[in-house]
């Protein structure tokens, strides 16, 4: 299979004679070997298999296997949510004296995470402007940077990320780039064909599609060579918590295996198999919605583009838009349903226009077949104070929408009679 929309309906499962047609529910923490011997070498890495669910479960490595084939990876690890997956992609690599240099322009539960939590126990963040220069960001990678972290599109701010300069950036210094791709999916752009390294979800948005199912996944792009160079001194020495394993030895899967068996091991931080059922089930239409969402947005964001009550409209499908070029390359067939737009009358105005919303929803959700919204300054980025909001390009009557895969005319006319009606 070498067609992502295929890949999507087959990929990770295929049955033998007389199994399940479709990926069954292994809802059990352990499994049965008749030898100890089976066992030993499963701990021992010698053999492939299952021993205990807070590791691996057959039903989560089918998602796995179908979202690593997706994104053109080696391996993936599901976790129990976006922000798990995060955390343990960047404890992964980065100990206490070392930095991460991200993006102002990621999502706030990122941002809280770099900038309050992860200082707390030594790892410093370092953010950037993504439109500054290369040479500016750059300045901001030393001998202790381990990861240049950012999105493909941001989450509210709808910034599309340049991904040539931040890939030349870390290839020449010899650093993990690691992308979150959420708000895309490897449908609409594969971040590992770009230049990055790892691959970064929720997949509790559009992976899903349906807002069922919490949970997040790495996928390790296997070219990161950990060898080459003597900044992750934990790949190159034996771990003796996991009989001397010498990651870096592993070649192509030193990133997926480590995070595995020590960091899912040490943090327990798995996706349970049910939501990995569910999201699977999900990504089998996952080439349709994304097509779908991606001109529902299009149509939407032209409409916003002209009417008078709109004070601005983020969205890379629009001509006008400052990121377009970008996005025209790096994701010609579709941009997502994720756009930003400002009502004229500041933060009451915005919050009027949402409560006239009739079929489109008010939740603190994104990326799922329904349309819905949310204004961020009071909900999911409301941890963050006025400068920071400011600094990662947050206005206080910016509106989140996520247009679904409803007919678009009639997504049109709500945002039309709510628009009206203020």
């Amino acid at each position: 299979m070498k067609n992502l929309d295929t890949i999507c309906v087959q990929g990770g499962y295929t049955p033998k004679s007389g199994e399940p047609r479709v990926t069954p529910i292994v809802q059990s923490t352990t499994y049965y070997y008749e030898k100890a011997g089976e066992m030993a070498d499963l701990f021992d890495l010698k053999a492939d298999g299952y021993f205990y669910t807070r590791l691996a479960n057959p039903t989560v490595d089918v998602f796995e296997k179908k979202l690593t084939a997706l994104d053109g990876g080696v391996m993936g690890i599901a976790t129990a949510s976006g922000m798990s997956a995060t955390l343990l992609a960047v404890l992964n690599v980065c100990n206490a004296g070392d930095n991460v240099v991200a993006s102002r322009a990621i999502y706030g539960g990122s941002y809280n995470l770099f900038s309050v939590t992860l200082p707390k126990y030594g790892i410093e963040c370092r953010f950037f402007d993504p439109d500054d220069t290369k040479e500016n960001i750059e300045r901001l990678v030393d001998d202790k940077t381990k990861i240049i972290f950012a999105e493909t599109i941001a989450n509210p701010t709808i910034v599309v990320l340049d991904f040539e300069k931040l890939a030349d950036i870390a290839k020449r210094n010899k650093v993990l780039f690691m992308v979150d791709n959420t708000l895309v999916t490897p449908v609409l752009c594969r971040p590992l064909d770009f230049g990055a390294n790892v691959v970064i979800y929720s997949s509790s948005k559009y992976l899903d599609g349906h807002a069922v199912a919490l949970g997040g996944v790495i996928i390790d792009g296997g070219n990161f060579d950990f060898k080459a160079t003597d900044r992750y001194k934990e790949f190159l020495v034996p771990d003796e918590s996991y009989h001397g394993l010498i990651y870096a030895d592993l070649g192509k899967t030193a990133f997926g295996v480590k995070c595995r068996v020590q960091m899912m091991r040490d943090l327990g931080a798995i996706m349970s198999p049910q939501n990995a059922f569910l999201t699977n089930l999900g990504m089998e239409t996952l080439a349709l919605r994304m097509e779908r969402h991606s001109e529902n947005a299009r149509k939407v964001a032209q409409f916003l583009s002209t009417h008078p009550k709109v004070e601005w409209i983020l969205h890379p499908s629009l001509e006008s838009n400052k990121y377009h070029d970008i996005a025209m390359k790096y994701m010609p067939k579709g941009q997502g349903g994720m756009m930003s737009f400002g009502v004229k009358g500041g933060k009451d105005k915005a919050s009027e226009f949402m409560e006239k919303l009739e079929m489109i929803a008010i939740v603190t959700h994104v990326a799922d077949a329904r349309s819905c919204v949310l204004h961020p300054a009071s909900t999911t980025h409301r941890q963050l104070s006025t400068s920071d909001l400011e600094a990662i390009g947050i206005k206080e009557n910016l509106i989140r929408l996520s247009v679904g895969i409803e007919n678009p005319e009639d997504i049109i006319n709500d945002i039309k009679q709510a628009l009206d009606a203020i």
